[in-house]
């Protein structure tokens, strides 16, 4: 009796192993939407908390010290362009560890 040996020229060993090939397919295209909503959450929230921050503190400062400028604004766009930056960079990383994914297999 041999163990660990397949025949792969049993029609139905062949049926079983396509049917698994589909089944883990629909699973990983399932999980992709899942983590494609995922990252647009975590890229919406990355971008809105250090605007929302610069924001607020911008206007702490523009009661404190009156100047001919909008700390604000200058704040909020700050606070944009940091959240900006953490997106991408958060983005960047789970594009590479997809990609690492993708050649081991």
């Amino acid at each position: 009796m041999e163990t660990g040996n397949t025949n792969d020229g049993n029609p139905f060993s062949k049926g079983v192993g396509d049917k698994e090939k589909l089944k883990l397919q629909a699973q990983k295209e399932q999980g992709s939407a899942w983590f494609g909503l995922g990252m647009f959450g975590m890229v919406g929230w990355s971008v809105v908390v250090p605007t929302l921050l610069g924001a607020a503190l911008g206007i702490k400062l523009d009661k404190i010290y009156h100047q001919s400028f909008s700390w604000t604004l200058t704040f909020l766009i700050t606070g944009l362009f940091i959240g900006c930056l953490i997106a991408w960079h958060w983005i960047s990383k789970e594009h590479n560890a997809m990609n690492k994914e993708e050649k081991d297999e």
